[in-house]
């Protein structure tokens, strides 16, 4: 990270370590948090594999676990380096909003699997059906839910950026 950062590198990395912990609160993996608060804090375009393992000293499978998780997770993306090799990573500048776009992926797939665990149950196993149809449904529920949360995100921020609600830094 450039040293001309305001924030200076010793506090940049105890809020990513605070990240961690606020993870690890959660059960969590703490990795996961410092990998994707350092990426958040860091100013530059993007992150080789490398450059985390050094500055959270960390072996190189942990970060690769780590990145291979956030970016499934949609929290960052893995992106190409013209003439460089290894892995580089990035956070969108709406982490959150890329990572509720990608919960609404994890949610179909939990539906697809309730439906179909569901087409093949029998007429005997009506606790089984009754669990998987919560499931299924629940699913749909959540994923409307989901588009609804989208929405209002957008719009919230849209309002924020012409000097409305939510300006405050």
């Amino acid at each position: 990270m450039p040293s001309e950062d305001t924030l200076g590198e010793d506090r940049r990395l105890a809020f990513v370590e605070e990240m961690g912990l606020l993870w690890e609160a959660e059960a969590l993996s703490p990795m996961q948090g410092r990998v994707l608060a350092y990426l958040m804090l860091s100013n530059e375009p993007y992150c080789s594999s490398a450059e985390l393992a050094e500055a959270l000293r960390a072996s190189k499978g942990s970060i690769s676990t780590a990145t291979r998780v956030l970016a499934d997770a949609g929290l960052i993306r893995r992106v190409p380096v013209p003439g460089q090799r290894g892995h580089f990573f990035r956070t969108e500048d709406d982490v959150w909003g890329a990572f509720l776009a990608g919960e609404r992926l994890h949610l179909r797939r939990q539906r697809a699997y309730a439906e179909a665990v569901i087409a093949e149950l029998g007429e005997s196993d009506v606790r089984p059906r009754r669990r998987l149809v919560n499931m299924r449904d629940y699913m749909r529920w959540l994923e409307e839910q989901h588009h609804r949360t989208m929405r209002e995100w957008q719009e919230y921020k849209r309002k924020r950026d012409e000097g409305g609600e939510g300006t405050e830094s």
